[in-house]
């Protein structure tokens, strides 16, 4: 699962239209999905997710478009997880469209044991963080517990016991672009937006 629907605030234009050189990055983050071995990839869209749609091949995917993006990701969390229809898969990795870092190493890491009843998280300098995997016994409890901003966090928290911690400095960046600092750095740009997209 690739959230990609919010608006982008502190960078100045939605997430989902981020681009790496004439590549939206939710495409690139499809490729690497796939390339990860992922069975069904789902991304969440939000904020422009018309024009989105209009600029970046998805047909990969099964695409969502959440309208209540603007209440935080939680709620992208809850419709990502209704969208996977496949009662054979055990559990599903998610991941935030603004890690240009991500790997498909790093996917195939935290998705090794894709069990039911799995929490992974990835860490990065021994802290947690993108590609989580959420094991399908838990997609309920995550779905009623994620809220605005903070997502699975309190789900997790309640669950810290049962979390697989799995380090992935050696195969990938876990940083996410939160500032146009960032934005610069990974060379990342947003095309102008159209009124009312």
């Amino acid at each position: 699962m690739i959230i990609a629907a919010g608006g982008g605030r502190r960078i100045g234009g939605p997430e989902a239209l981020l681009c790496q050189g004439e590549k939206p990055l939710v495409s690139t983050m499809i490729d690497t999905m796939t390339a990860a071995g992922c069975e069904q990839i789902v991304v969440v869209l939000g904020a422009a997710a018309d024009q989105v749609q209009e600029t970046a091949d998805l047909t990969p995917a099964t695409v969502v478009v959440n309208r209540a993006w603007g209440t935080g990701v939680g709620s992208s969390i809850k419709a990502g997880l209704a969208a996977i229809d496949d009662d054979a898969i055990e559990a599903v990795v998610v991941v935030p469209v603004d890690m240009p870092g991500l790997t498909a190493a790093a996917v195939q890491r935290v998705a090794a044991l894709p069990y039911p009843d799995v929490l992974v998280c990835a860490t990065y300098g021994g802290l947690r963080g993108y590609p989580m995997l959420f094991g399908r016994r838990h997609w309920s409890g995550i779905a009623t517990l994620a809220s605005a901003d903070v997502g699975a966090r309190p789900y997790l928290l309640a669950h810290k016991d049962q979390i697989v911690d799995i380090s992935c400095d050696t195969v990938a960046d876990g940083s996410r672009v939160d500032s146009p600092e960032l934005m610069a750095l990974y060379g990342l740009t947003i095309p102008p937006q159209r009124v009312g997209a």
